[in-house]
């Protein structure tokens, strides 16, 4: 799905115009993506949880040319599911 698909799915299922929606969506990943760039998480109880992690410094492998190379240390971000979200792709039913 693309964010315009996702567009329209938000504003039919709240019932706002597509403009909102779209308001909305953009404000929720602007937001996000502060909060991880402060270094903190988000955490959707029962969705997932959006944070930070540290990837260490590594050697890797150029594999044109077989050369080792030096891959830097850097922050990525993650994303770990929640247990409904889980559930849900999973076709579990809530208790």
């Amino acid at each position: 799905m693309k964010k315009k698909e996702l567009v329209e799915k938000i504003a039919k299922e709240s019932k706002a115009a597509k403009s909102v929606a779209e308001s909305v969506l953009n404000a929720f990943l602007k937001t996000v993506s502060q909060t991880l760039k402060k270094g903190d998480k988000v955490q959707l109880i029962g969705f997932g949880t959006f944070e930070v992690k540290q990837r260490a410094a590594r050697n890797g492998r150029n594999p044109k040319t077989g050369k080792v190379i030096k891959i830097a240390a850097a922050k990525v971000p993650s994303f770990k599911a929640g247990q409904g979200l889980k559930d849900t792709v999973n076709g579990h039913k809530k208790k």
